[in-house]
């Protein structure tokens, strides 16, 4: 007797990859067998877990094609049974005044809400009080400081320069904005579902919610067991696979997070400019050998890709990892900026480390340690990476994955601002080892 493959449960758009590893993560610690697709899949055949996520490389796209390559996305996840919907985007917001948070729930919104018939209605978490990433009064905080305050406001593409998230949305959509407050969520499931009843009956399409911490997490989560669709950054998913399980959907299970051993050699790449990055491509290069990229050379047309290769091969004949990366300080990125233009300046040294990320594996690298969102989407796409499998979490918000894929390769696709000082050298140990 055939057995049907078994239908996901939860339906996941996320804008950016890191982004989209980072939620299939949360799910996974929650026991949800969980695969992460690097884009829309072309096959319409059921892919067999309990959660689906949708990688996109939208977040800082044109919003027309952000909201256009979402909804393909939902329309995939629908045709694989999804009973919910959750559009994930950063812990800090990352967007700008004209979107695209805002004109893509709106689009999903109107999606679901008419072939469903329910009124239109949403939340916005943003919260990860793991990372350091809570909310107040609808104000985001990154540890002590206010978003504005906690070098989001220098980001080269999105920079944040207004902590209250009710008016960074609104600015973003036509829909009303609300706030479901602390002292709310403080109180439990049945005075956030009376706030929601209220706020929607006021009109309101989108609300802000404060969370703390991951018990406020858990109570959101169970709050929303009802709603079609959830926005927000991995946090809100705490509470996710709990609605499942108490509704029968979903058995407990031990193996969420088994991975297959991947053999090969290693490499770190990055690209982002955070903070953290920073301070981890710092740690490295003290013990460990680096090359850096120059993005003004690489625009003059020298030959960077084969010089950064050039430099790792010899260590990795020792089978040692090598670091090589692009990021620079606030001040250099500027400078490069202004010389070579905002968009610019970020396609080359994407496309630079994906051509370098294509060149390593020729060379036998099967296990990559990669830092930021946009630098991870244009390694997985150099690597025909399609689908990956996620495993256990080697630091907050990062997983280690494996791919699905003939050949197979160890994935850790890290957002610039997460992870501890020394997470590379404790990502490649991690992917080193087939489980923890």
């Amino acid at each position: 007797m055939t057995t049907s493959p078994r239908r996901a449960l939860l339906g996941c758009i996320a804008d950016d990859f890191t982004g989209a590893t980072d939620l299939a993560n949360m799910l996974v610690r929650g026991g949800m067998r969980t695969v992460q697709s690097i884009g829309v899949p072309a096959s319409n055949d059921v892919v067999e877990a309990d959660a689906l996520v949708v990688a996109l490389k939208s977040r800082t796209i044109a919003t027309t094609d952000a909201v256009a390559q979402s909804l393909a996305a939902l329309d995939w996840l629908r045709e694989q049974g999804c009973r919910q919907f959750f559009f994930k985007y950063c812990s800090t917001f990352d967007s700008t005044d004209a979107g695209n948070i805002g004109p893509v729930t709106d689009a999903l919104l109107d999606t679901l809400s008419s072939e469903s018939g329910a009124t239109a209605f949403t939340i916005a978490c943003p919260a990860f009080p793991e990372n350091g990433r809570t909310i107040y009064r609808g104000y985001l905080f990154v540890g002590d400081a206010l978003l504005n305050e906690a070098g989001m406001e220098n980001h080269p593409l999105t920079p944040m320069r207004d902590a209250n998230l009710v008016r960074v949305l609104q600015r973003q959509t036509g829909s009303k904005v609300g706030l479901v407050r602390y002292d709310t969520v403080a109180k439990g499931v049945s005075a956030i579902r009376e706030c929601f009843d209220a706020l929607r009956s006021d009109g309101v399409r989108m609300v802000i919610a404060d969370a703390v911490s991951d018990a406020d997490l858990h109570v959101l989560g169970e709050a929303c067991a009802d709603l079609t669709l959830i926005t927000g950054g991995s946090g809100i998913a705490l509470g996710l696979p709990g609605n499942f399980r108490r509704a029968g959907l979903l058995a407990e299970r031990g193996d969420a997070a088994q991975l297959p051993s991947v053999e090969g050699l290693s490499a770190v790449l990055a690209g982002s400019a955070s903070k953290a990055t920073n301070a981890q491509v710092a740690a490295w290069r003290e013990r460990r050998p680096a090359f850096r990229i120059d993005p003004l050379a690489a625009a003059r047309g020298e030959a960077v890709v084969d010089q950064a290769l050039a430099f790792a091969q010899p260590y990795l004949d020792k089978d040692e990892p090598v670091l090589i990366y692009a990021t620079a300080t606030p001040d250099e990125v500027r400078a490069v900026q202004r010389e070579l233009g905002v968009n610019e300046a970020g396609h080359l040294v994407e496309s630079t480390l994906a051509s370098i990320a294509r060149g390593l594996r020729e060379r036998g690298v099967r296990k990559f340690v990669v830092a930021g969102g946009e630098t991870s989407g244009a390694v997985v796409q150099a690597l025909d990476v399609r689908t990956l499998r996620i495993g256990a979490q080697i630091d907050p918000g990062v997983p280690a994955t494996a791919t699905t894929d003939a050949e197979p390769l160890a994935l850790a696709l890290k957002s610039g601002n997460f992870g501890t000082v020394d997470f590379f050298e404790k990502a490649l140990r991690h992917l080193d080892g087939a489980t923890p």
